[in-house]
């Protein structure tokens, strides 16, 4: 594949937003475009790199390593059980899960009374008052691009449809699990969390070092 670096002229922020785990949707529109323009060419330069760009039809763009473990990081568990508990509590107060995180919102007022209700849930994320809930949850769903806030209000956006996929696909095994006496294990996206690094051979690599590395065995292949 021929790379034409002057034409991707967003390389350096895209990737640094995916590369840490960030989705780029419609609400970074330069990031989006080029995206979408040069589809072919960045997943080219990804690939190399060891990450398969994904693009999802509903507007959104993601990484996923292809030397991902088979154990998800706690970031996702954590972003995983929290939808699977919204869904819930928004059923039980008769609103629509649908309608509010496909691009609704809910308040930081709302957070409090969301941890009493489901404490013991919210335990096995570690998350034990408000402040923790704001503090791994709100904020890392705001980082990597699955909600945004404003004035104490959060607001969803598309890639929240990774972990709804997730919590309907539950939903709907939920009368097999009861037949069966067992739990369904709640299987989660992966992310790439606050703390990992990409190793090649067993040597740290930053972000910079490793596009830079991309490039360049982009380049000798086309050579």
């Amino acid at each position: 594949m021929n790379l034409d670096l002057s034409e991707m002229s967003q390389l350096a922020p895209i990737f640094r937003e995916l590369y840490k785990g960030f989705h780029i949707s419609r609400r970074d529109p330069e990031l989006y475009a080029q995206l979408s323009n040069l589809q072919d060419q960045y997943r080219g330069l990804f690939r190399a790199l060891g990450f398969e760009l994904v693009c999802d039809t509903r507007g959104f763009y993601y990484f996923v390593p292809e030397q991902a473990a088979a154990q998800v990081n706690k970031t996702a568990q954590r972003l995983s059980l929290f939808t699977f508990i919204l869904v819930e509590h928004l059923a039980d107060q008769g609103r629509d899960p649908m309608a509010v995180l496909d691009g609704g919102s809910i308040g930081r007022d709302e957070l409090p009374s969301l941890l009493e209700k489901y404490r013991d849930l919210f335990l096995q994320a570690e998350v034990q008052t408000p402040e923790e809930l704001e503090e791994k949850i709100m904020r890392r769903m705001t980082q990597l691009g699955f909600a945004g806030e404003e004035n104490g209000v959060f607001r969803f956006l598309p890639p929240m449809h990774r972990f709804l996929d997730v919590c309907l696909s539950v939903q709907q095994d939920r009368n097999l699990a009861a037949s069966l006496h067992s739990d369904l294990p709640l299987p989660t996206p992966m992310l790439v969390d606050e703390d990992d690094i990409i190793v090649i051979d067993d040597v740290e690599e930053s972000e910079e070092e490793a596009l830079a590395r991309a490039i360049a065995e982009e380049q000798e292949i086309d050579a």
